[in-house]
């Protein structure tokens, strides 16, 4: 069963025609995003989001894609970043293979912090990349 609020905004997409916005969707029904919700044009603020435990597979932000503060463990395999990507204050552990991050990456306050740069970009493999820094 979904929760209160995610009933609420499916009510008024249905009454009034109002779109769920794409945060209630990211916390409690991730697979009800589209194709085209999971290309976002600008950047991604999901971060203070104590229910976020996932992204979908798929997901391209041509910003930034804020996740710190929330209690997300693993990032979708195929995810780009077209800026930084703030991952600070998570339970992360690994980084998915094919990640792409245009610019910087923000570790602190994670177990990837503990990691040499040389550790994070092998977890990536060769079809990934962080043009920027790592940022511990």
């Amino acid at each position: 069963m979904q929760p209160n609020i995610y009933n609420f905004f499916k009510f008024l997409e249905g009454k009034e025609n109002r779109p769920i916005p794409l945060r209630v969707k990211f916390t409690y029904a991730p697979e009800t995003l589209t194709p085209q919700e999971l290309n976002i044009e600008g950047s991604l603020y999901l971060s203070n989001n104590e229910k976020l435990e996932k992204l979908p597979k798929g997901l391209t932000v041509k910003g930034n894609l804020w996740l710190a503060n929330t209690p997300i463990t693993s990032l979708p395999e195929g995810l780009t970043v077209e800026n930084s990507l703030i991952l600070s204050n998570t339970k992360i552990t690994s980084l998915p293979k094919g990640l792409k991050v245009k610019r910087n990456l923000w570790v602190e306050n994670t177990p990837l912090s503990t990691k040499t740069d040389e550790k994070i970009r092998e977890m990536i493999g060769p079809d990934g990349y962080i043009n920027g820094k790592i940022i511990r």
